[in-house]
């Protein structure tokens, strides 16, 4: 299926300079199960300045996010993940067309699955911000193994995280955003209130629905402190628009659709 975004031009996602190269991940080695540190590969050495904070976007798109924060923060690092060919290469020709125009050095984009390279590839704690806006909700009951929060996933955030990074989380879907305080509730200080994020009927239906904690999960939940993290309000970042939470093109055509939206933040402790 072809989204027809190149109009009929020629779209270049320039690989080693925009893209990232398969000589910049190369491939993942033999024997990751056993030990998986031999899989890491630190994205900070793909930008010009590694020593500045680095954010990971799950899920990039068009790279509408991309482009308009980090333009707003040239001392952030920031690598989109998308495992859709055709929007990676789209949101990575404008990328590449304004670091010719001299900005956006600051910004590359990886094609790929975002929750394998967090579990095989991302080192620890070097993630300031881990962005996951509008994610696909995989309605039917057969695909929820595809929805993005899962226990899985949430062990390797906490571990990609720097102490006090953050999760960050927009939908608009409500059936989703319920599964995701369900798996929240497992990961956050016991007793926390989660009425100001989602009603208790919604999220008591939800609950029902979360997967137990695989076994290695669970042994990996064990070696981590207590409350891993704490959920706190979403602060919209200073390149959203007036009414919106983040700015990307589905929120924007959401709010043209009347659609409400839910946010939050789950942030790492120590």
């Amino acid at each position: 299926m072809s989204f027809g975004l190149g109009h009929g031009k020629k779209l270049d996602a320039a690989p080693g300079v925009v893209g990232i190269s398969r000589d910049e991940l190369g491939p993942l080695p033999d024997g990751v199960l056993e030990n998986p540190e031999i899989g890491r590969v630190d994205p900070r050495g793909w930008f010009s300045d590694s020593a500045r904070r680095f954010e990971l976007e799950i899920g990039s798109g068009k790279g509408t996010f991309l482009v308009q924060q980090a333009d707003l923060e040239p001392e952030t690092n920031f690598l989109g993940i998308e495992w859709t060919g055709e929007f990676y290469t789209y949101a990575a020709d404008r990328l590449r067309r304004r670091r010719e125009s001299g900005s956006h050095e600051n910004v590359r984009l990886l094609l790929g699955d975002a929750t394998d390279f967090l579990r095989w590839r991302c080192p620890d704690s070097i993630c300031r911000v881990i962005h996951l806006y509008f994610s696909d909700p995989w309605p039917k009951t057969r695909h929820h193994k595809k929805r993005v929060i899962q226990h899985r996933f949430l062990a390797d955030a906490w571990r990609a995280l720097e102490p006090g990074g953050e999760l960050r989380v927009v939908t608009d879907h409500d059936v989703l955003w319920a599964w995701d305080c369900a798996h929240f509730e497992s990961w956050v200080v016991a007793g926390t209130d989660f009425g100001p994020f989602i009603g208790g009927e919604a999220l008591g239906a939800a609950r029902g629905h979360v997967p137990a904690m695989p076994e290695g999960v669970e042994r990996l939940r064990e070696t981590m402190p207590a409350a891993p993290f704490e959920i706190v309000g979403f602060d919209r970042p200073d390149s959203a628009g007036e009414g919106e939470f983040v700015g990307t093109n589905f929120e924007r055509k959401f709010i043209e659709e009347g659609r409400t939206f839910n946010a939050g933040v789950l942030r790492k402790l120590v």
